[in-house]
């Protein structure tokens, strides 16, 4: 992105001693207070796309979002991040990606993961078990424990919706049990898939894997992969409402 570069009024001609007041006053004027007509032209724009977006509150706030390892520390996170983009840059399965601008304005360019692109595997197939976004983040936005290891780094929790998931639906698919590394995936005595959740670390290949969307095996309704990795307080939640419901 470019900026435009503004002139310096220290770098004008002096004014000459034949210059009125005026014309010193628009060589150096004095600096306004409160808002200019095009900073308020700017920010009822930017009301305008809020409200377009789902509300301000809501954009503002942001939601609660999955992170690279060393990011679970959302405050930390939210006030080190430089959005310098090395993270990015250097993740080896690429599931890190910058948050849009619906994820919240506190969010927007910070580092969150879309585990249909990728997954997390604490960078221990390419880079040895060491995590090189945390590696190259310059802010510590990113910075892990010593003694954090890829399962104690929980990055979020995976989420079944059963009435989107071919298995559930009888037709024969165990993807997501076959693939999940750390066994957090397993079948029930009634032969349906069920999370384990004190296994499950959050690294999003059940997601990644799961085909419940792909268009010669959709399932009715379904809006979403059917299992999917979200925040961990966000699973804490839908659980509970499950319970409430008697799901």
């Amino acid at each position: 992105m470019k900026y435009s570069q503004k002139a310096d009024p220290r770098n004008l001609d002096e004014p000459s001693e034949e210059a009125d007041d005026s014309q010193q006053e628009a060589v150096c004027p004095e600096p306004q207070r409160g808002f200019s007509r095009r900073n308020f032209v700017f920010a009822c724009g930017g009301a305008a796309a809020l409200f377009a977006l789902g509300g301000t509150v809501k954009a503002i706030g942001g939601e609660v979002l999955c992170r690279p390892p060393g990011g679970q520390d959302e405050s930390v996170l939210l006030g080190q991040c430089i959005k310098c983009r090395k993270c990015l840059q250097v993740c080896p399965t690429g599931v890190i990606v910058p948050a849009p601008l619906e994820k919240g304005l506190l969010n927007v360019f910070t580092p969150t993961l879309n585990f249909k692109l990728g997954w997390c595997d604490y960078c221990q197939e390419s880079h040895e078990g060491v995590p090189q976004c945390v590696k190259v983040c310059p802010t510590e936005a990113l910075k892990l424990p010593q003694d954090a290891t890829v399962e104690t780094v929980i990055i979020g929790k995976a989420y079944l919706v059963k009435e989107w998931c071919l298995a559930w639906h009888l037709k024969n698919c165990r993807v997501c049990v076959d693939e999940c590394p750390y066994e957090a995936i397993e079948f029930d005595k009634n032969g349906v898939p069920v999370v384990l959740y004190d296994k499950c670390n959050g690294c999003g290949l059940c997601e990644k894997v799961c085909i419940s969307m792909q268009s010669s095996r959709n399932v009715a309704h379904a809006t979403d992969r059917a299992i999917t990795v979200k925040p961990v307080e966000v699973v804490d939640r839908l659980l509970a409402e499950a319970l409430e419901g008697g799901r």
